[in-house]
């Protein structure tokens, strides 16, 4: 399981550290593919990453085809040097309009890696949502 949120800087050649916690479970290869509704990237262990594909695959044809273009097609198995960095491939970077700062986000089954204005904007942006929320689990 994720959780937490830790703040990086994405150096000159497109490199993040993740932390080693989530890279150990995370596995020694994994996923980073476009985000879904949000402009993040997510990172999933090759488990979830299949286990999602499994879920596409379920879904009327044209619901799957339109994801596959915008999730299948954009994903890249990557794995970590020793220093712990990982290449995010330019066109996922543009796509999470992430420069420089970012956050990485546990999710429960996946990571997200934002860029942290979009971060804080969209969280600023849910109040209501998550007010809804604590309702509805009675908090």
């Amino acid at each position: 399981m994720f959780s937490g949120m830790t703040n990086h800087s994405i150096d000159a050649k497109g490199r993040i550290v993740l932390p080693a916690r989530f890279r150990e479970q995370l596995g020694e290869t994994y996923y980073l593919a476009r985000g879904f509704g949000n402009k993040c990237i997510q990172v999933m262990s090759v488990e979830q990453f299949n286990a999602m594909c499994e879920k596409i695959l379920a879904l009327p044809a044209n619901l799957s085809m339109a994801v596959q273009y915008t999730f299948n097609a954009t994903a890249v198995e990557v794995t970590s040097n020793a220093q712990g960095r990982v290449i995010i491939p330019q066109s996922l970077r543009e796509f999470a309009e992430i420069e420089g700062d970012a956050v990485v986000i546990g999710m429960t089954n996946r990571l997200e890696i934002w860029s942290k204005k979009n971060y804080e904007d969209y969280v600023a942006s849910q109040n209501e949502n998550l007010a809804l929320a604590l309702k509805e689990l009675k908090l």
